[in-house]
């Protein structure tokens, strides 16, 4: 695996070796040891899967201390325009955001860690989305932020009008947004 740093401190992408031949594929999605050597020692407790339908837009959520959670995401069908936004008050990097396709061909992960809000969009006819995560899902701590403030200006590849639950609907701006965590570097 090669560990690749962004232009937003503590986020990584995650580039598997793929050894294919004529069966398909092998590789190897995570090792805790690797993690740790490449400085990501996060514990996780909790996988999710999600599946969407192209244009499906979900996002940015993040969940406050004591639960907030660090995610490691990869899409194992389909591709998504993934997206983490850092959060951390104090950042040289607050309100920046990074993108990146997510696909079942490029085969990619994602670690974002505690601190940044993550949301993506499916690119093809449907999606299906692996997380990892460092922290137990907590409705009571949940928050999230529009996808669409014009503070973060995040350049989404839209085809079409996104298609987004109620909850996402309704969520503040970064400006109103409840956010506790801090820069520790």
């Amino acid at each position: 695996m090669q560990f690749l740093a962004t232009a937003l401190p503590d986020l990584y992408i995650i580039e598997p070796r793929v050894f294919n031949d004529q069966r398909g594929y092998f590789m190897e999605s995570f090792q805790k040891k690797l993690f740790q050597d490449n400085g990501i020692t996060a514990e996780f407790v909790q996988d999710n899967i999600s599946f969407s339908v192209k244009g499906t837009l979900r996002g940015l959520h993040y969940q406050l201390p004591p639960d907030e959670q660090g995610k490691l995401v990869r899409v194992t069908q389909g591709a998504v325009f993934d997206v983490a936004v850092d959060i951390r008050r104090g950042s040289p990097t607050f309100a920046g955001w990074f993108g990146l396709e997510l696909s079942e061909e490029n085969k990619k992960a994602m670690y974002i860690p505690p601190g940044f809000a993550h949301g993506f969009y499916v690119l093809t006819d449907t999606a299906q989305f692996t997380y990892k995560c460092t922290s137990y899902y907590s409705p009571k701590t949940e928050r999230g932020i529009a996808w669409n403030d014009p503070t973060i200006a995040i350049e989404w590849p839209l085809s079409t009008e996104p298609i987004i639950s109620a909850k996402d609907g309704i969520l503040p701006a970064l400006a109103d947004a409840d956010i506790t965590f801090t820069y520790l570097k």
